[in-house]
C-alpha cells in the first residue's frame, strides 16, 4: 500500500514537456534537453493539459523590431502630450476665431514695422556709402586713412545686415499667416468637438 501510494504520488508529480526541435519535429519528454534551450515549450500535467508555456527566445531581428515599436509608441505618447499642451494653451489664449484674426493682424503689423525700420536704416547706410565713396576717391593715389577704411567696412556690414533682415522679415509673412491659419483650424476643431460633446450630453440627460 505504501509503495502504491508512493508510485501514485510520483506519477502525479511527474512532468511532461512538449517541445519542437530545429527540424520542426515535436517531442514529448520528462526533461527539457539542452538542445531545446531557447525554443518554445509547454509543460503538461498527467491529463495532457498545458499548465505552463515557455516562449521561444527572440531573434536579434525580433528584438530590434520590438525596440523600434517601443520607441515608436514612446514618441507617439510624447507627441500626444505635446499636442494636448498646445491645445490647452490655444484655448486659454483665444476665446473666439475673431481673437485669432486680431492676433494675426497685430503680428503682421509688427513685422511690417520691422521691415520699415530696416528699410530706413538701409537708406541711411546707402547715403553714408555714397559719401564714403566720394571721400575715398580723394585718396585714389595716396594711402587711405585707417579711420575712413574702417568706416567703409562698418557701413558695408550695415548694408548687408539690413538687406538680409528685410529679406527675412518679408519671408516671415508667409510663416505668420501659416501659423495663424493652423491655430484657427485647430481652434475650430476643438471648439466644434466640445460643442458636439455638450449637445450629446444634453440630449442624453433629457
Amino acid at each position: 500500500a505504501v509503495a502504491a501510494t508512493f508510485a501514485s504520488s510520483a506519477f502525479a508529480q511527474a512532468k511532461l514537456y512538449k517541445w519542437t526541435d530545429a527540424n520542426g519535429k515535436v517531442h514529448y519528454t520528462d526533461k527539457m534537453p539542452t538542445e531545446s534551450a531557447g525554443r518554445a515549450a509547454a509543460e503538461l500535467n498527467k491529463q495532457g493539459t498545458v499548465v505552463r508555456r515557455t516562449e521561444a527566445a527572440l531573434t536579434p531581428e525580433q528584438k530590434a523590431e520590438l525596440e523600434r515599436e517601443k520607441q515608436r509608441k514612446l514618441e507617439e505618447e510624447v507627441a500626444a502630450k505635446e499636442q494636448k499642451r498646445k491645445d490647452l494653451a490655444l484655448l486659454n489664449t483665444y476665446s473666439s476665431e475673431r481673437d485669432i484674426d486680431e492676433a494675426r493682424a497685430r503680428a503682421l503689423r509688427t513685422n511690417e514695422d520691422a521691415i520699415k525700420e530696416a528699410e530706413r536704416k538701409l537708406a541711411d547706410a546707402q547715403k553714408r556709402s555714397e559719401k564714403l565713396r566720394a571721400d575715398a576717391e580723394f585718396y585714389q593715389k595716396k594711402p587711405m586713412p585707417p579711420q575712413l577704411k574702417q568706416d567703409m567696412q562698418v557701413n558695408e556690414l550695415e548694408l548687408r545686415t539690413q538687406t538680409e533682415l528685410i529679406d527675412a522679415k518679408k519671408k516671415e509673412v508667409a510663416g505668420i499667416n501659416a501659423k495663424y491659419d493652423e491655430d484657427k483650424r485647430r481652434f475650430t476643431d476643438l471648439t466644434s468637438a466640445s460643442k458636439t460633446a455638450q449637445a450629446g450630453t444634453g440630449t442624453a440627460q433629457r
